[in-house]
């Protein structure tokens, strides 16, 4: 079956005070997912600490992680980055204009 896709670009941005939104493109031995960031960062005192690799590309907006160990990167559009496993990292800014565009995929992943 071919499955008919949408946009990727298409702006759905979250109004202020809801959460982003995460939309699965596909699951299996990997996660594709869109997720559309406007001003959402990850809550005070709490890190991501994923059991699977994480790659991810900035397609629009800006965005800054920052990983436990204090180390930031700072995301532009086109900019990507892979997180290994367990390695424990928050959000700490997406811009809201325009709002943050990201393609997250979790699995196995190497370099």
């Amino acid at each position: 079956m071919i499955q008919t896709g949408s946009n990727i670009f298409k702006i759905n941005a979250p109004k202020p005070g809801e959460p982003e939104i995460f939309e699965k493109i596909a699951d299996g031995e990997v996660l594709i997912e869109r997720i559309v960031s406007c001003g959402h960062v990850t809550a005070p005192n709490e890190w991501y600490d994923q059991i699977k690799d994480e790659w991810v590309v900035l397609l629009s907006g800006e965005a800054s992680l920052e990983y436990e160990d204090g180390t930031t990167v700072d995301l532009r559009p086109g900019d990507h980055l892979l997180i290994p496993a367990r390695k424990r990292h928050k959000v700490t800014y997406t811009s809201t204009e325009p709002p943050c565009i990201w393609i997250a995929v979790h699995g196995n992943l190497k370099p």
